[in-house]
Parts: structure tokens; C-alpha cells; sequence
């Protein structure tokens, strides 16, 4: 099935508006309730990963896990979308496992490249009032808690990087979108489902975007962004839980 330029872009539009374009639209809500209120920004903190009911650890389990897993339907319908056209669409990505170990090494030196840079920035923008305070975990102390923050630290990295670099950027390409537009498109969308986090969350993950969608291009493989991604966000919220009691500075 060929599809036309007008139905590529519609269809990234629906996936996006089932997906992380929603977000976009919920984060800039946010960011307004934010600066319309009468506390400065970096006087607030935006929780993550909190409790739905913390006095039945058992139905917070439920939930959590729900959360995790609907969230990934969008990942289903976009590797669906393009499967219509090329049956090896995961394999087309880079979604695959057929190289795990370069997969592994290159996305763990992306981190790291990514990591300490990023936390500097986040400190610096808190301190400039331009970023709320992350509160990265805020699960209680459950036995499942920290498995569960890894599980939604795989499902953050498999949606973003699957739906906002390798399908975004098939579809852009065959609507015959420059490599620029693509890279810039994507990463404005990324930062700005971050919103909610403040401008340093916005400004630093449109850095990481551009980082990612360029690394794609070269590589055509979502594999690597998905293992650097998914290390950030487990030092991100299983660092946030074990080390937040002992510090004032996070």
C-alpha cells in the first residue's frame, strides 16, 4: 500500500495525538498552571512516579503496571502502521536485538556523554528559575518499587525513542521532509512534552533530540538511543529514591 504525502503526515499526526503529542498538550497545560501561580518556579516540584493508592500496595502495583503497559500501545500501532508496507519494519528501525552488544556499549557511552552534562544543566536551570524541582521517584517504600521505576524507565526510552525517532522519522522521510526539518521537527515535539518539568526540562531534551535524531541518521538503529535512554532514566529515578533522603541539594 502506497500512501500519499497528505496521509503520512496525517497518520504521524493521529499517532502523535495518541501518543506523545497528547503529552505535549498536557505538559504545556502544566507549565502555564505553573507560571500563573504565585510561587516562583523553582520554589515548586513536579513528583514523578508517585502513588495512585499507597495504602494497598498491592492495587498500586496494579496500576503502576497498567500504566506501563498502555502506555506502550503506541509503540504497537506505529511498528503496525509500518509493518502494512514492509513486514521487517522492526528490524527497518533498528528495534531489534540482531546486534546487542555494539547496541549496548554504544548506548551506554551515549549516556554518559549525555548523563553528567544533563545533571549540571538541570542544577544550573533550577538555579536560574527556569526548572521546577524533579522529584524523579515518589513511590513508597514497596518491595516492588524499584523494579517498577526500571520498568518505566524501558517503557519512557521504548516509546520515545521508537515512535519519535524511528517511526517519525520513516514517515517524515517519505513525505520527503530534509534531514534537517526531521531532526529539528522531533526534537521540538520531545522537548516540549517536558514541559511540565520547566524550561530547563525543554531546552534540554530538545539538546538530546537533536543528539538522538542525528545519531539516526547515521546509524538507523533505535536500539542504542532506547539502552542510553532507558540508563538515563533508571540513574534518573532509582538514583532519585536511594540517594534523596541523604542529600537537600536534588
Amino acid at each position: 500500500m502506497v500512501l500519499t504525502r497528505r496521509q503520512l503526515v496525517t497518520e504521524t499526526v493521529l499517532v502523535l495525538g495518541v501518543s506523545l503529542g497528547a503529552s505535549a498538550v498536557w505538559a504545556l497545560l502544566s507549565i502555564v498552571n505553573k507560571l500563573t501561580r504565585a510561587e516562583p518556579l523553582a520554589s515548586q516540584t513536579t513528583s514523578m512516579n508517585t502513588s495512585v493508592v499507597p495504602d494497598r500496595p498491592w492495587l498500586d502495583l496494579a496500576y503502576q503496571l497498567a500504566d506501563i503497559a498502555l502506555a506502550l500501545v503506541p509503540v504497537v500501532l506505529a511498528l503496525h502502521l509500518l509493518a502494512r508496507e514492509r513486514s521487517d519494519a522492526r528490524a527497518m528501525l533498528g528495534f531489534d536485538l540482531t546486534r546487542p552488544g555494539r547496541d549496548l556499549l554504544g548506548g551506554t557511552a551515549l549516556a554518559a556523554v549525555i548523563g553528567i552534562p544533563g545533571l549540571a544543566f538541570y542544577l544550573l536551570a533550577r538555579g536560574l528559575g527556569m526548572n521546577t524541582t524533579i522529584s524523579a521517584a515518589g513511590l513508597p517504600e514497596v518491595w516492588w518499587g524499584i523494579p517498577v521505576l526500571v520498568l518505566a524507565a524501558l517503557q519512557n526510552a521504548v516509546l520515545e525513542e521508537v515512535v519519535m525517532v524511528g517511526y517519525l522519522f520513516t514517515r517524515w522521510t517519505q513525505t520527503r521532509w530534509s534531514t534537517f526539518t526531521i531532526i529539528v521537527t522531533s526534537a521540538m515535539i520531545r522537548g516540549s512534552y517536558h514541559l511540565y518539568q520547566g524550561f530547563g526540562g525543554f531546552l534540554g531534551n530538545i539538546a538530546m533530540g537533536l543528539l538522538f535524531g542525528w545519531i539516526y541518521t547515521r546509524t538507523r538503529r533505535v536500539m542504542p538511543l532506547v539502552v542510553a535512554h532507558t540508563l538515563l532514566d533508571v540513574v534518573a529515578f532509582v538514583g532519585y529514591a536511594l540517594v534523596s533522603p541523604h542529600v537537600d541539594w536534588l
